[in-house]
């Protein structure tokens, strides 16, 4: 339903089981995969604007994880080659490390210029930058091991080789990009050998602060499908945006008909969606007619990049335990949320082993309420043989009641 305020301004209303469809859809969770391919990836991507890295690797990474649950026929290879043949994609800084489409370089300026100025080990790397930079020029790209720099420096999580330091100070400062990975080792080649024609020097599209970090606000919008006026993980990396900032972006984004906000029955903040997305959450007042599938997200996923948001919307409380002491934690080390048609159904902790080359469930969580019928538990089964042959796995073992 959509109102007109007192003030001429548009306001929809919505009660939570709309909501809920409208971001699980929005986000291609509902019935069959609707991203299907590298052009499917593209279009997931492009729809959050980024999908957060994380390297650790349990059942795989946060970021293969995100795409597995949502793009058919997705593969190892398929990401590779997006990001470092193709080069239609790129790794660099957002909410955190985070893969976006490379025509959005331009746009994060203000980060590498950042760390021109505020990088660890500064005058170290400084001594050996422009030898660094002709050394990736000659061999057209290098790896720490293949840089060879004598000493260690400081970095930001512990010291680390001079090597380490200068490539990845002069990758976050915009000199240098990924050119491709080994398994963790990265190797560098210089940005403008391969960034596109006329995109690493481009001009910062942005003339001020309160701009760009506009871009950001309505980019982290549509990361999630809807957000609220109000302090949220989601902002992380909106550097210099506190509260008045906010309030004076979302108001000016409202005026200006780029975004709508949303009455919730049941909450008490209203939400805010793109304005081209309204279209989308009217249609979701209807029951889905999707066949019900079980999807598995990654901790990092985007949809639960507020995660108060989603306990509002969904009932569902998501903590990512993997730094919680172990004796302190509820679940377990990597447990990922299990949606399930139109709610989540419970948490689930798969392990790969490697050596074995078996997927190892080691629990299920069930959602309080919810019904573990043999139709979910089918799709769930099917889930996690995806799971497994996207590793090349030969087996899912359970090992709940061993």
């Amino acid at each position: 339903m959509v109102e007109c305020r007192n003030g001429g301004g548009t306001v929809m209303q919505a009660n939570l089981l709309q909501l809920r469809r409208f971001l699980f859809a929005r986000h291609g969770l509902l019935g069959a995969r609707r991203f299907r391919g590298p052009e499917g990836l593209m279009d997931y991507i492009r729809l959050c604007g980024c999908i957060q890295f994380d390297p650790v690797d349990v059942c795989g990474k946060s970021h293969e994880l995100a795409l597995l649950a949502r793009v058919e026929g997705f593969s190892h290879a398929m990401l590779e080659e997006l990001l470092y043949k193709q080069r239609r994609l790129i790794d660099f800084f957002d909410k955190n490390m985070c893969i976006m489409p490379v025509e959005d370089w331009p746009c994060l300026e203000h980060i590498r210029a950042w760390y021109r100025q505020n990088s660890r080990s500064m005058d170290k790397v400084e001594a050996v930058a422009e030898q660094v930079l002709k050394t990736v020029h000659e061999k057209g790209c290098v790896s720490a091991a293949e840089l060879g720099l004598e000493g260690r420096a400081d970095w930001y999580w512990s010291g680390s080789s001079l090597s380490r330091v200068a490539l990845e100070t002069l990758y976050f400062r915009g000199d240098l990009v990924i050119h491709h990975k080994s398994g963790s080792i990265k190797s560098y080649s210089l940005a403008s050998d391969l960034l596109p024609d006329g995109l690493w020097d481009a001009p910062c599209p942005f003339s001020a602060p309160t701009e760009r970090m506009t871009w950001q606000v309505l980019r982290r919008i549509g990361a999630v499908g809807a957000l609220w006026n109000r302090p949220s993980d989601a902002w992380l990396g909106v550097d210099g945006m506190k509260a008045p900032q906010r309030n004076e972006i979302f108001t000016a984004l409202e005026k200006g008909g780029r975004i709508l906000p949303v009455e919730v029955e049941g909450l008490s903040t209203p939400l805010y969606i793109k304005a081209e997305e309204a279209a989308q959450l009217a249609a979701a007042e209807k029951p889905s007619a999707a066949k019900k599938q079980v999807r598995l997200l990654a901790p990092l996923d985007c949809l639960m990049w507020d995660r108060r948001l989603i306990e509002a919307v969904f009932g569902f409380s998501y903590r990512w335990e993997i730094y919680t002491p172990a004796e302190k934690r509820q679940y377990s080390y990597y447990v990922l949320p299990v949606v399930y048609g139109e709610r989540f159904a419970g948490r689930i902790e798969p392990v790969l082993d490697r050596k074995s080359g078996v997927l190892r469930v080691r629990h299920f969580w069930p959602e309080e309420g919810f019904r573990d019928t043999p139709a979910f538990r089918r799709s769930l089964e099917t889930e996690l043989e995806r799971l497994a042959a996207f590793h090349g796995a030969r087996a899912v073992r359970w090992e709940e009641a061993e």
